[in-house]
Formats: C-alpha cells, sequence, structure tokens
C-alpha cells in the first residue's frame, strides 16, 4: 500500500461540505489556478490594478494575492471583461470611466503583462463587451458614436488579439433612436449571427427594450426587435446578456429588469422573442449577469442578495433548483464560471463592494453553495476582502472588484 501525505485533493461532490480524498505521495500536483480580479482604487490618487489570487484548491495559500499588476491613468473604472480566458491568454478588459481599454497578457499567471490599451476607435467611444470569435478575433461593443450632431449610436469593431483594428460597422438605422446604445452581444457562428443589446451604461438614454440582429461574415444590421413585456409591463427593458443555447441557434436574452427572453428564428426574417421567466427586483437594483454550464442557467438576482441555477432543459420553461444567499445587504452582479464548471466567481455592489466570493457549482444536480474555506483567517464573511491589504504594486487603497474569471488548466 502506497503511503500518503498529509496533502489532499479537495472535490465538491458534497458542496454543503467538501468531500477530500487523500492523494499518494507520488501523485502528479495539481495544477495551479488562478482567480484575475479586475479591480478599481477606491482611493482615485492610487492606480487602478489587475490581482492574481491562487485559487489551487490544495494550496495552503488558496485565496491569497500572488501578484498584482498597475494599468496607466487614474479613475479608468475597471468594468467588465471577457467572461472567460481565451485560448491564447490575452484578456481584454474595459476601464468604462475613461474610456480605456486594456489587453492583460496572462500567459504567465504569475507575471502578468499588460499587451496593450486603446481608447476610441472608428470614432466610436467607451467600449463595453468584448466577444470572441471563431477566428480568435474579438469583437468589441461601443455604446456610441461621435459625430457632427453629437452622441448616436455605437456600432462592432472587431480587432486581433494585439487590439488592431480589422473592421468595424455602426447600429444606427433608420428609424432608430439616436439615444441607442451598444451594450453587449452573443455570437451564433452556426446561423452566421450576433445578436446585441440596448442599454445605456450612464443611464442617460430612456430604457430600451431592443435588441439588434446582425450579420457575422461582414457586419451588416440586419433587424432591430423590440422585446415584448410581461404582466409587469417592464421586463424587457434595459435589455443585458444574450447567452448562446447548446444547440447553437437560440439565446437565452436576460434584462437588467430580471426578464428572461427566449430568442429563436435567428436565421429567418422574423426572429421572435418570449418572456420565459422573471425575477423580483428592487428600486436601483439589477439582474444582472449570467452564465450558461451545461443545461443550466446560472444568474445574479439582487433582490434576493442570490445566484440563481435554473434547469433549462426546456429553455421555454426556466426550473430553478438551486441558489447560493449572500449577506442581506450584498448586490451580486458578475460572476463568472470556471474551465472545470465547479466554482463560480462573484463581485458586486452594496456590502460586497470590496469583497469576492467563490460559490461551488455541481454540474450535475444544478446546486450552489457558498465555498466557506475561501477566506483570510479571522474574517467573518467569506470571500476574499479587498481591504486592509498593501498590494504588490505599492499602495494599500480599498479595492473594487468588478470582472473576475478563472485561469484556463
Amino acid at each position: 500500500m502506497q503511503p500518503f501525505t498529509r496533502a489532499t485533493i479537495c472535490t465538491a461532490s458534497a458542496l454543503s461540505m467538501l468531500a477530500c480524498a487523500p492523494r499518494s505521495e507520488t501523485a502528479a500536483p495539481a495544477p495551479k489556478e488562478y482567480l484575475y480580479v479586475w479591480t478599481a482604487s477606491a482611493d482615485t490618487t492610487q492606480p487602478d490594478f489587475l490581482a492574481v489570487l491562487d485559487v489551487t484548491e490544495d494550496s495552503t495559500r488558496y485565496g491569497d494575492v500572488v501578484t498584482t499588476l498597475p494599468v496607466p491613468g487614474l479613475k479608468n473604472g475597471p468594468h467588465h471583461t471577457e467572461h472567460e480566458i481565451p485560448a491564447d491568454g490575452r484578456l481584454f478588459a474595459n476601464g468604462f470611466a475613461s474610456g480605456k481599454s486594456f489587453i492583460f497578457n496572462l500567459t504567465d499567471p504569475t507575471h502578468p503583462a499588460l499587451a496593450g490599451e486603446f481608447g476610441d476607435l472608428e470614432g466610436y467611444g467607451h467600449p463595453h463587451s468584448f466577444l470572441r470569435l471563431p477566428n480568435g478575433n474579438v469583437l468589441a461593443t461601443f455604446q456610441m458614436q461621435h459625430g457632427e450632431k453629437g452622441m448616436t449610436p455605437g456600432g462592432l469593431v472587431e480587432l486581433t488579439p494585439a487590439g488592431q483594428v480589422v473592421r468595424s460597422r455602426s447600429a444606427n438605422a433608420p428609424g432608430l433612436d439616436p439615444a441607442t446604445r451598444v451594450y453587449s452581444g452573443g455570437v451564433v457562428p452556426a446561423l452566421d449571427r450576433i445578436v446585441t443589446t440596448t442599454t445605456d451604461m450612464n443611464g442617460d438614454s430612456p430604457a430600451s427594450a431592443q435588441l439588434q440582429v446582425w450579420r457575422l461574415s461582414d457586419l451588416t444590421l440586419l433587424k432591430t426587435i423590440t422585446l415584448p413585456q410581461g404582466a409587469l409591463g417592464d421586463e424587457g427593458m434595459l435589455t443585458a446578456e444574450p447567452r448562446l443555447l447548446a444547440d447553437g441557434r437560440r439565446l437565452l436574452v436576460s434584462t437588467f429588469n430580471c426578464g428572461l427572453y427566449l430568442v429563436d428564428g435567428l436565421d429567418g426574417e422574423s426572429p421572435s422573442a418570449t418572456l420565459v421567466s422573471s425575477f423580483p427586483r428592487k428600486k436601483d437594483e439589477y439582474c444582472a449577469i449570467p452564465v450558461i454550464a451545461g443545461h443550466y442557467y446560472l444568474v445574479t438576482v439582487p433582490a434576493w442578495s442570490a445566484v440563481v441555477s435554473l434547469d433549462i432543459s426546456d429553455p421555454a420553461a426556466p426550473r430553478e433548483v438551486s441558489r447560493v444567499t449572500l449577506g442581506t445587504d450584498d448586490v451580486p452582479h458578475w460572476i463568472s464560471i470556471s474551465p472545470d464548471r465547479r466554482r463560480v466567481v462573484i463581485t458586486g455592489y452594496g456590502a460586497m463592494e470590496d469583497r469576492v466570493v467563490i460559490a461551488r457549482f455541481d454540474s450535475t444536480t444544478g446546486a450552489l453553495a457558498l465555498d466557506e474555506r475561501f477566506r483570510a483567517p479571522g474574517d467573518t464573511v467569506a470571500g476574499f476582502v479587498m481591504t486592509g491589504k498593501t498590494w504588490p504594486h505599492g499602495g494599500n487603497a480599498s479595492g473594487r472588484p468588478h470582472g473576475a474569471v478563472f485561469s484556463r488548466p
């Protein structure tokens, strides 16, 4: 019988408590896993930064800071990154307040490097979301376009992984409200389509219930459709995040007003959108980022201070199977799932504006549970708290995390 060391490998087969099996001395060490957290400095005289955390489950440094990388300028307002680390290890991240975006080279996780930055491109300003295309390029949604008549709807800009412009197209179309802003998108390669949403990040424009459908191959804008409202009369307002279903043909599209819509018929002349679910909401708190993992749809629901798991085996009739509930004053916003589909990172506002939380996810049952181990010794709440730290790059300002993604294996 082989001798065993004290090291263990932990799994999440039972989400309420970690089940740990001994690891043989001769077993290969578990691969290192990291969490990249795009972070604003609460002290605007100090730089914003990318934090790298050790989230290797059998590491004695689980949850510790590995390093940080500051970015040029101040008050960038770190916001969205790509929703998962791409194969080339280059992560696009926007600083929405300054209008600058940054490209991080994460091929060596412990030594991240800034590979590029950009601002307005092709006359378009304030990029928001970054979508990887089948060819490896990045499609950026830009909120607005600068023109002689002031701000008009933005558009799409395709970039190489190095940030060089390949092509661009405007979202402006006859009859479109000039206050329309391009927010996020979903790529449907099998149908040669892209679907984008139309929420104004600054809240200066009237709330929109519209989606725009584009042809992927030449970025031609094909159609603008309006979501139908439900019983509350406004579930379709503030269109947010499209996510492609496993069939490769349909999308689930969330709204900040907590509606969930099934979009079908994208290869035809008349795409349809049907309200299939909705959640309660509080004033000035909005449902936000979703993830699809197998036949489960995970989404933040601030009214419940929770991330909710829906079974979407039948996407026309989603069914809640689990939720992980945070603190009463926590307002979850961003989520991203690990490549092995076993963990979900959560950031947000309210009482969690300076905290990063991890939930465990069972991809077989859809169950979610808080990772209580992900915290510093002595902390009274679960999660990595970004206050009271002296950062590797210098300075000790509290961090305000937003986009966060797990490393690739």
